[in-house]
């Protein structure tokens, strides 16, 4: 939306929850709170486990997707993601099934 003055307003974007979610488009910095919102939104909508993409590089950006994941409660583990899904440059949380049945 155009304000007239050279000043741009947007709308939030309504993106379907998936899941699976890759992080290549999104800032180093924005990582950890993008996570721990995406993690609380795929438990809310009953998901048992999702796959985020975070690239093979140099393996810091996977560092800090298991150091989110480590220390967020709504995750009972996580893992490489198989060879068909990524590989070493995805992993795959688990979410805690007591978090959705409680």
């Amino acid at each position: 939306m155009y304000a007239g003055d050279d000043t741009f307003f947007t709308e939030p974007v309504k993106i379907p929850l998936e899941d699976w979610l890759d992080l290549h488009t999104f800032p180093p910095g924005e990582i950890a709170d993008l996570l721990e919102e995406y993690i609380r939104e795929c438990e809310r909508a009953g998901f048992s486990r999702v796959r985020i993409i975070h690239g093979k590089g140099t393996g810091v950006l996977r560092t800090r997707v298991h150091e989110c994941l480590q220390h967020n409660p709504l995750v009972e583990r996580f893992y490489q993601a198989p060879p068909g899904a990524g590989g070493w440059g995805a992993t795959i949380a688990v979410l805690h099934t007591s978090a959705r049945s409680g």
